[in-house]
């Protein structure tokens, strides 16, 4: 929860908008073109998704969520409920837990999670917040407990309330995480919380009832950020990770037991900066474990900045675990069903140095120079994967924009081997000169290695355009330049990079 100190800590740290980036552009050409009512990317009618709770139940994933509209009063941000078994059709189950009044501790609810206990009922931890209580010298947020026998009819524990042990923050207490633990034969509550003098941490509470719970002290405590929020820990393979949110980003940690310890590689983001992904936590469904977040709002309606608000669209990746023990994501593999339409890939209008053959385009941007290539209007959805490989240094990937306006008007998603990483911004392909000695808005940190093949994933539904590559990471954007009859093409702006088995595929 927190979205106000949360906006507050991502806005200090936004960079200035650079001149080469706009608004989104007049259409290329509307006609034919319409949108497409969000199937992989979901949210409620009239209202935006936040902090995702999921939890597997019946061979699905019911993925429980704070409900955020633009019109909120003092009591906001109720449960509701989507559910899926394959990410690209979801039912909207409306509300699960709903606010309380305003002189209950949850007028405002926060996240929390939900879990099926060993007493065979579903148990929901969730986060009450309190604005006015504050001022009345009472904690201002807590964790509440509600049950249920369907998970579809929530009852509210009212006479349970846990509060932030001694030396610790009464106004930062929430996103709590149940749990069992086989080793120590109980249920654990994770919470996130603050100690005055130290920061933010995770904290351990313990209990064999789900009603009295014993502080075990902190599960986590990098003392690094003011709080870690949403915390989410899970075993795969041999090794334990720890999910956990602030500075608009969505982080893990690493340990080899349960209790940890746990250490933060030094790449530890598989998503972008600045609201892209954000309060992501994990489920597991046929044998696959997801990571449920959302991609948040555009700062001003329809404007192309790399900026993004609190709450969203809901937004899915698939975890992917490598060798080393480190993770990566990738698009879940069942959106693959949905795909099933082939379109044939033919490029039209070129400048610069530019070769196309039946496998590959490859494309030359020496100093001062742009190599593109445009294959025509992009659909409201679409599926597209091919291996890239660029030269050191080098900056390429995928515009859109208006043929008849030149290729310097397109609009840049940019595999950037320079900076190593991925941006999108809306920044247009001539003003790239001016914008490789600056950090972009909203990024993720990729390590392209000269010369080697890199797979990337491009999954788009209207706006949303998601780029995979390598199982390895995202770059979640919304790109409204390429809407509207758009077209997309492929561009090198510094040097060589080579285009090669690319298929596109659209919905049947």
């Amino acid at each position: 929860m927190k979205k106000g100190k949360i906006a507050l800590a991502c806005c200090a740290g936004v960079l200035a908008l650079l001149a080469s980036c706009a608004s989104t552009d007049e259409a290329t050409d509307s006609e034919g073109y319409k949108a497409v009512e969000s199937v992989l990317y979901p949210t409620p009618d009239d209202a935006f998704v936040a902090d995702v709770m999921p939890i597997t139940n019946n061979g699905k994933l019911e993925l429980y969520y704070l409900y955020e509209t633009t019109h909120n009063i003092q009591a906001y941000h109720p449960i509701h409920k989507f559910s899926t078994d394959n990410f690209y059709k979801y039912e909207d189950e409306g509300l699960a837990v709903p606010t309380g009044i305003a002189t209950e501790p949850d007028v405002a609810i926060g996240t929390g999670s939900f879990f099926k206990a060993k007493d065979g009922l579903y148990h929901c931890f969730y986060t009450g917040h309190n604005d006015a209580f504050a001022a009345q010298g009472k904690p201002k947020e807590c964790v509440l407990h509600a049950v249920s026998r369907d998970a579809i009819t929530w009852e509210k524990l009212k006479d349970e309330v846990l509060y932030a042990p001694e030396g610790y923050s009464n106004n930062d207490f929430r996103d709590p995480q149940l749990l069992w633990s086989d080793d120590e034969n109980c249920y654990w509550l994770l919470v996130a919380t603050r100690e005055e003098a130290n920061g933010g941490i995770v904290a351990k509470f313990t209990s064999t009832d789900l009603k009295n719970w014993t502080f075990k002290g902190p599960l986590y405590a990098p003392h690094k950020q003011w709080m870690l929020e949403c915390p989410d820990l899970f075993k795969m393979g041999d090794k334990y990770y720890l999910f956990f949110s602030w500075d608009c980003v969505t982080y893990y940690a690493v340990g080899k037991t349960m209790n940890g310890p746990f250490t933060a590689p030094k790449d530890n983001v598989l998503d972008g900066t600045n609201f892209i992904f954000y309060a992501a936590k994990t489920a597991e469904l046929k044998g696959k474990r997801y990571l449920c977040g959302w991609l948040g709002r555009s700062q001003e309606e329809k404007f192309d900045n790399g900026k993004y608000q609190w709450a969203g669209n809901m937004l899915i990746h698939q975890l992917v675990q490598h060798e080393d023990g480190s993770l990566g994501v990738k698009m879940p593999e069942s959106i693959n069903e949905y795909f099933t339409a082939q379109k044939e890939v033919a490029f039209g209008v070129t400048d610069g140095s530019v070769e196309v053959t039946e496998k590959s385009v490859s494309l030359s941007a020496k100093k001062g120079s742009l190599a593109a290539a445009d294959f025509g209007a992009r659909s409201p959805q679409f599926l597209l994967e091919c291996d890239v490989s660029l030269e050191e240094n080098g900056i390429a990937g995928f515009a859109f924009g208006n043929p008849k306006k030149g290729f310097k008007g397109y609009y840049a998603l940019a595999l950037d081997a320079k900076r190593n990483c991925i941006h999108y911004e809306g920044c247009k392909l001539g003003g790239f000169d001016n914008i490789i000695s600056t950090d972009p808005i909203a990024m993720t940190k990729f390590n392209f290695k000269p010369g080697v093949k890199h797979h990337v994933t491009l999954v788009a539904e209207n706006e949303i355009v998601i780029l995979y590559i390598d199982d390895a990471k995202v770059l979640s954007s919304r790109i409204y330049n390429s809407l509207n009859g758009s077209h997309i093409a492929l561009f090198s702006a510094t040097g060589d990079a080579v285009f090669e088995n690319m298929t596109m595929k659209e919905p049947q």
